[in-house]
């Protein structure tokens, strides 16, 4: 992986020596499975679970994600999404749903980073 590429998605909130870590090096590797992150379903799932208010959607889709997340060593993203599935398991609807900007914004930044691979 090329500097300027590490650079940018470390930028974006990917721990890639992390990553790397868990891909045994295998830079290849880990660019193929970032390159799927845009299409895993679970965000939209979470963002209409949100919108919909229905919270076992929104707790499910949130585990997934962040297990995707931490696996990929999304680190900030994994974090908002780990205390959101936090909320949601403590029945606090408010702050699991307040949460949804700087996941969204992390999201956003993760993805945008990753399409330009």
């Amino acid at each position: 992986m090329d500097t300027s590429v590490r650079e940018k998605l470390e930028s974006a909130g990917i721990d890639v020596a992390g990553a790397l870590e868990r891909f045994m090096g295998n830079d290849a590797l880990l660019e193929r499975f970032l390159k799927k992150f845009p299409d895993d379903p679970n965000y939209g799932k979470l963002t209409a679970a949100i919108e919909n208010q229905d919270q076992e959607a929104a707790l499910t889709a949130a585990h997934t994600l962040k297990g995707v997340c931490g696996n990929l060593a999304m680190n900030q993203l994994f974090e908002l999404l780990s205390r959101q599935v936090a909320a949601f398991r403590a029945g606090d609807w408010q702050t699991a749903a307040g949460l949804m900007p700087p996941i969204r914004e992390a999201y956003c930044r993760i993805t945008g980073e990753i399409k330009n691979l």
